[in-house]
């Protein structure tokens, strides 16, 4: 039995859900947000640049550390700010009371000449000029090049103990000092710092056992016990755009992971209402057209150039031998802050992510070269 007709099916309820459901709701779209457990916390971390979305509000920060360092085999303070979210807070700003919140999984999607017919676990179906899919990382075949990592909550006094860059004013993006895996310190507000373990990418990625035993030698070594608040974290880095399909695919199902960082937060929440506005002005010349260009809107020439260079900025990681990721990360972080905005967060930015690939190259040595050249 088909369901009554919606003007947008989201299938999701993580922030990137949300934050495409929340924004066709307030275009006036009767918009139906489906997932298997639409209450369940998010419990994954999440962070991003200010400058990333200047419209976040404050109630959605947990920390907004006030140094941000990196280091390679030397120290960098980086010219960005980085903020922490409250996921409480997050999701709260995220609602929106006129979304339909349905319990259910979406298994497939039918398209046809008037819309699309979402078919849900158990066979329950709902009529939807367009579905999107929010969902997650979508399955695959074989190895995935990966981000792993694995983490614990600190206090701000034991943190000091196990990363001693870290405090409840500094974020350590990255220190590969110490190990071929680097350490990840952020404050999370009221006395705690995430210390993880990470991985940047491998195919397969490293085991979460693995980055396990390194963070608990860590840990060992300055004395500190391991909490029971533990984060494991996998992240798949090589989604391709999916430009075709009966869907549109968001977040992570879109292919909306940095290759080469792992990010996709603050691209999620600041292109949800461009796929708002896209849906809302096309459907009336029909679901086609609305599907089209909110497509458009999520993958322009522009950001499809950008993700091939990305990716081939993932396929130099994985060439390069542990022992040179260090020096290349202090290439990198010695760039000017506008070109490392633009190759982290330049989704579009085709000048400004080659300029940052060419001056890496320029700069580097030769043994790096050969990696950055394949």
């Amino acid at each position: 039995m088909i369901g009554a007709v919606v003007d947008v099916l989201v299938a999701g309820a993580g922030p990137a859900g949300w934050a495409v459901a929340a924004a066709c709701a307030r275009e006036g779209l009767h918009t139906l947000l489906v997932d298997p457990a639409p209450a369940r916390h998010w419990t994954a971390t999440y962070a991003l640049w200010r400058d990333e979305l200047p419209s976040l509000p404050a109630a959605a920060i947990a920390a907004a550390p006030a140094t941000t360092v990196a280091f390679g085999r030397t120290g960098h303070v980086l010219g960005r700010e980085y903020l922490v979210l409250d996921n409480t807070r997050l999701r709260h700003w995220l609602t929106d009371e006129r979304v339909e919140v349905r319990q259910g999984k979406l298994d497939s999607t039918v398209q046809g000449g008037h819309g699309s017919t979402a078919v849900l676990d158990g066979g329950s179906r709902v009529a939807a000029a367009v579905v999107i899919d929010a969902s997650g990382s979508r399955p695959h075949r074989g190895p995935r090049a990966e981000q792993t990592a694995y983490g614990v909550t600190l206090s701000t006094a034991e943190a000091a103990e196990v990363a001693p860059a870290a405090d409840a004013s500094t974020a350590v993006f990255m220190d590969w000092r110490d190990s071929a895996t680097f350490l990840y310190s952020i404050p999370l507000g009221h006395d705690r710092v995430l210390v993880e373990e990470t991985s940047l990418a491998r195919k397969p990625g490293l085991p979460l056992d693995h980055l396990a035993d390194r963070l608990r030698a860590r840990l060992a070594r300055a004395g500190v016990t391991e909490p029971r608040r533990r984060e494991r974290v996998r992240i798949a880095l090589d989604t391709p755009p999916p430009v075709r399909g009966s869907a549109l695919g968001f977040g992570a199902a879109g292919g909306f992971v940095h290759p080469a960082t792992g990010y996709s937060i603050a691209t999620s929440l600041a292109l949800a209402p461009a796929v708002a506005a896209a849906l809302a002005d096309g459907l009336p010349g029909g679901p086609g057209r609305a599907l089209r260009a909110a497509r458009h809107a999520v993958w322009p020439a522009s950001a499809l150039a950008v993700h091939q260079l990305r990716r081939k900025g993932l396929h130099a990681l994985r060439s390069m031998p542990a022992d040179a990721l260090p020096a290349f990360f202090d290439l990198f972080f010695a760039l000017p802050d506008d070109l490392q905005r633009a190759y982290t967060s330049g989704r579009t930015d085709i000048a400004g992510t080659t300029s940052a690939m060419a001056n890496l190259f320029r700069t580097a040595p030769w043994r790096l070269r050969a990696r950055l050249a394949l």
